[in-house]
């Protein structure tokens, strides 16, 4: 069973919170698939990537760029694990059917949405009720993360 950890954004928005996750994923030599709900917000987020802190650099890619085997960090609307990752992080309210074939997965949800805070409950019972080991996170006023749950 794989790990599963919710990530409740109270404060700041997936843009804003995701890159940190993504960097600490980076470092523990870990690679990443990133499900977005749709292409245009693959490529949203694939923009912010590049331009969301001057000095930091994450490598990554989505559909236009191609050759996912090559991306540490892969953002897809699909559940297909391309690039190999071990971390899959769930957006937008996203669901994976092989959830199971990853060592890690982070539910990433927006707190502000009342929408996507039931879904993050659906998910939760869903998960725990397979099986899963189950953590939550919430964000905190400086931007970090307190374990909760």
């Amino acid at each position: 069973m794989s790990e599963i950890a919710f990530y409740h954004l109270t404060k700041f928005s997936l843009e804003q919170a995701l890159p940190k996750l993504l960097e600490k994923t980076l470092q523990v030599g870990k690679r990443a698939h990133v499900q977005v709900a749709n292409d245009d917000k693959a490529e949203k987020l694939t923009d912010t990537l590049w331009t969301y802190q001057a000095e930091s650099w994450l490598p990554h890619g989505a559909k236009k760029d191609g050759h996912p085997e090559k991306q540490p960090i892969w953002i897809s609307p699909e559940a297909v694990n391309e690039n190999g990752a071990s971390f899959l992080f769930l957006t937008d309210g996203t669901d994976n059917p092989e959830l199971a074939s990853f060592e890690r997965c982070f539910v990433v949800f927006d707190g502000r949405s009342d929408m996507a805070v039931q879904k993050a409950r659906s998910q939760w019972k869903t998960f725990k009720e397979d099986g899963h080991d189950l953590t939550y996170w919430q964000q905190t006023d400086t931007g970090g993360w307190e374990k909760k749950a």
